[in-house]
């Protein structure tokens, strides 16, 4: 009998201390995964907090953009019409004219972009179809030279090469632009990007307000593109300077109110 009560006892424990081993794994189990789906949902919070951060900080720069690509567009269709007086519409410079525009098109779909939350791939997109769109133009330049040298006028020739390359650094700042929105970089570097493009822009409106002088017909087209450019050029700056933090100063005291 007391064999049997030991037995009893020992297959009592056994079973308890299964019980309670399968218990404890259990229990482990759980908590590991518990702890394992917190860190997930905090992995996947991550990129979301990251794309509002960079939409916020994408947002005001938005209207000097904005400003920016309709002036652009604009210039673009004052270069086109300029080609009428030099007769030389449907040429090599009048293409180059269209490119212009589109990427006109592009900065400023960009800068509507910019408004809206987890628009920062399309915003990287338009920059960099506008970069294309300029690289185009330029090639589009070298053409026009070569047309001007075939037609013996030496001084457009002049004219529009000195377009080419503040065009052609133009194309790759918008481009460096993009490329530092798509990969997430610091945005001070994608302001920088917009105010070498804007910076170049100046460069290139000053080209294009010296075609006027060259032909009479063309002069009010080639002054008013370069007016646009140079529009088109400061509020590029402004925005790049608005994604790096730099706000103009304002007039201290009363200042202002004199002269």
């Amino acid at each position: 009998m007391a064999t049997s009560r030991n037995f009893v006892k020992l297959l009592s424990w056994a079973l308890l201390s299964e019980t309670l081993t399968g218990f404890t794994l259990s229990t482990t189990t759980s908590l590991n995964n518990h702890h394992h789906h917190h860190r997930y949902n905090a992995g996947i919070q991550t990129p979301s907090s990251s794309t509002s951060q960079l939409h916020m900080s994408l947002k005001p720069a938005a209207m000097p953009l904005m400003d920016s690509g309709k002036a652009l567009a604009r210039s673009g269709e004052f270069m086109v019409d300029l080609t009428n007086g030099l007769d030389l519409y449907g040429g090599a410079l009048s293409a180059s004219g269209a490119f212009v525009r589109n990427a006109g098109d592009c900065v400023a779909q960009a800068a509507a972009s910019c408004r809206f939350k987890t628009a920062a791939e399309l915003v990287c997109d338009e920059l960099r179809e506008a970069a294309t769109c300029l690289a185009e133009a330029t090639g589009k330049l070298e053409l026009a030279v070569e047309e001007a040298q075939a037609d013996k006028d030496e001084a457009l020739a002049r004219q529009i090469q000195g377009m080419i390359k503040p065009l052609a650094d133009c194309s790759r700042a918008l481009e460096n632009a993009g490329e530092g929105i798509m990969k997430k970089t610091d945005l001070k570097n994608t302001g920088d990007s917009l105010i070498v493009c804007g910076e170049n822009l100046k460069l290139l409106s000053s080209e294009l307000s010296g075609l006027a002088p060259l032909n009479d017909a063309a002069s009010s087209d080639a002054l008013s593109a370069g007016q646009r450019m140079t529009y088109a050029s400061e509020k590029m700056v402004e925005a790049g300077n608005e994604l790096k933090g730099n706000k103009p100063e304002k007039p201290k005291g009363k200042g202002w109110l004199k002269g």
